[in-house]
C-alpha cells in the first residue's frame, strides 16, 4: 500500500508566526502516521494571480510560467491538503488567494476529464492529455483538505469568509473539505507555540489524516494559551 501524500500550504507572508507553528504540528503529525509531507511556502513564491485570460479552458493547463507550476504537480498528487493562514479583513493574504485563483486550471481539468468542455472542442480534447482521465482527478472521496487558520480578534464570523474559499478551493480540487483547527484571540506571535493543546490539536488531525481517520470536527479555540475551545461540530 502507497504512501499517503501531505500537502501543507503555508499561507503567511510572516515566517515563524501562528499559522506556520500549527501547520508545522500538522505535517508533523502527517509523518508520525506514515505519510509523504510536502511544504508550500507561498511567500516564497515567485508567481502571479490569475489573469482570467480563458486560455486553461481548452487544456486545462495555466499558460501563465512561473513558480505555480511547481505548485500543480503536488496538488495533483497529493492524498490531503492542509491550508495554514492568518486572518486578513476575514479572508486569506493576498499571496494565498493568488494560488487559490490560479486553481481556475485544475477546476477545468476535472471537467474536461469528466467530458464537459467549456471552451474546447471534442476533437482538441481528443488530443489533449485529458483523454485518459487520471486517478487523481476522478476520486474527490479518497482526498481531503482542511484549514489551520488564526486570528487576533474573536468575531463570530472570523473564519466564515475563510471557510467557504477553502471548501470551493478543495471542491475545485476534487477534495472533499473537512474542517480543521481554528484558533481566535492569539494576537502575540508566540501565542501558538506556548499553547501545548493547540499544538496538539493540530498534530493529531495531520496524524488522523495521513491515517485515513479524515473525518473531523473543527476545533474552534480561544485564545488563552493550554485552553481547548469548544468543538465546532459540521
Amino acid at each position: 500500500m502507497s504512501k499517503k501524500r501531505v500537502v501543507g500550504i503555508y499561507g503567511s507572508p510572516r515566517p515563524g508566526g501562528n499559522s506556520d507553528a500549527l501547520l508545522d504540528a500538522a505535517l508533523e503529525g502527517a509523518r508520525s502516521g506514515g505519510a509523504r509531507v510536502d511544504g508550500i511556502y507561498v511567500r516564497d513564491l515567485k508567481m502571479e494571480g490569475c489573469r482570467e485570460c480563458g486560455k486553461c479552458d481548452r487544456t486545462g493547463k495555466c499558460v501563465v510560467k512561473d513558480e505555480m507550476q511547481k505548485v500543480y504537480p503536488l496538488l495533483l498528487k497529493a492524498s490531503a491538503v492542509f491550508l495554514g493562514s492568518p486572518v486578513f479583513f476575514y479572508g486569506f493574504p493576498a499571496g494565498l488567494k493568488a494560488l487559490i485563483d490560479r486553481a481556475q486550471a485544475l477546476w477545468v481539468r476535472k471537467n474536461l476529464a469528466r467530458g464537459r468542455e467549456p471552451g474546447a472542442t471534442k476533437a482538441k480534447m481528443k488530443n489533449s492529455d485529458l483523454n485518459t482521465p487520471s486517478p487523481q482527478l476522478l476520486a474527490p472521496s479518497s482526498k481531503t483538505g482542511y484549514l489551520l487558520a488564526v486570528g487576533a480578534t474573536r468575531g463570530k464570523n472570523l473564519f466564515s469568509g475563510m471557510e467557504r474559499t477553502a471548501r470551493y478551493f478543495f471542491d475545485t480540487l476534487g477534495f472533499s473539505y473537512e474542517g480543521g483547527v481554528m484558533i481566535r484571540e492569539a494576537e502575540d506571535k508566540d501565542a501558538v507555540k506556548k499553547s501545548p493543546a493547540w499544538l496538539d490539536q493540530a498534530f493529531q488531525l495531520g496524524k488522523r489524516a495521513a491515517m485515513g481517520k479524515e473525518k473531523v470536527k473543527s476545533e474552534s479555540s480561544k485564545g488563552e494559551a493550554g485552553r481547548p475551545g469548544s468543538w465546532d461540530t459540521r
